[in-house]
């Protein structure tokens, strides 16, 4: 692999205290669905899957009195103190230290977020994008309580931040425009003829047609089938994320 291709996490200290391991696929929510029928949902598993995950480093319990103290926050470990665990902000924020140095390629940030389509109760994820191509200071994992006055548990392995790279300046280099579809006139005809599609597939459900009760859900997204026949070339149903590969 070109060096220009490798994403680095420097361990700083050795071993670190938090996993580092490409996301999955699987949420447990997802798999309590009705038929698992959640992983129907093309991008749903794919942004499940887009990143890696950094995992909790001991079980423990916060509780918020609301206030903006950084005392307003009561941690309880309920295996082993970890020191990388505080509250080092106030105003109801959990942070995370995190034990890694990370290094990405020319001109890719970093975005430092909670794991997708994993929530949390009574807790939120903040998200920051990081230039780390050039930067030589770390970063921490924050977390926002939303509802003070009840304990909230963190477990041991749990994903606690997820990492994406994403090319800088990317959104900035796009022309965004907003136009009336009927403008598109090839687009237009495609997508009135799913909508038309897709109306008809409800309603057979809702009446219980067999063929629409067989089919169960339309699949023409999920495997990339165009309009005019075949499939995209280049559609993606699944990611190959590689692990880290550990050196020492």
């Amino acid at each position: 692999m070109a060096d220009e291709q490798n994403f680095y996490a420097y361990r700083i200290n050795n071993p670190p205290n938090m996993g580092l391991v490409k996301a999955p696929i699987e949420r447990d929510w997802m798999d309590a669905t009705s038929q698992r029928f959640a992983y129907r949902c093309l991008p749903l598993n794919i942004a499940n899957q887009n990143g890696w995950f950094l995992t909790c480093p001991c079980t423990f319990e916060l509780y918020w009195y609301g206030g903006n103290d950084k005392s307003d926050i009561q941690l309880r470990y309920l295996d082993h103190i970890d020191p990388s665990v505080t509250t080092h902000f106030g105003f109801g924020v959990l942070t995370f230290s995190l034990p890694y140095l990370f290094r990405t390629p020319p001109g890719v940030n970093l975005w430092v977020k909670g794991p997708s389509n994993m929530p949390k109760d009574g807790i939120q994820a903040l998200e920051g994008v990081i230039e780390t191509d050039w930067a030589f200071s770390t970063f921490t994992m924050n977390w926002k309580v939303t509802r003070p006055g009840e304990w909230i548990r963190f477990s041991a392995g749990e994903p606690v931040c997820m990492v994406v790279p994403v090319p800088r300046g990317f959104a900035e280099h796009l022309n965004p425009i907003t136009t009336p579809l009927t403008k598109n006139e090839e687009l237009n005809a495609k997508y009135r003829a799913w909508e038309a599609s897709r109306s008809s597939f409800l309603t057979g459900l809702n009446t219980k047609d067999p063929e629409a009760v067989k089919r169960g859900w339309q699949k023409d997204y999920f495997q990339g089938k165009q309009s005019e026949g075949g499939t995209f070339d280049g559609h993606q149903t699944k990611l190959e994320i590689q692990d880290f590969r550990v050196e020492e």
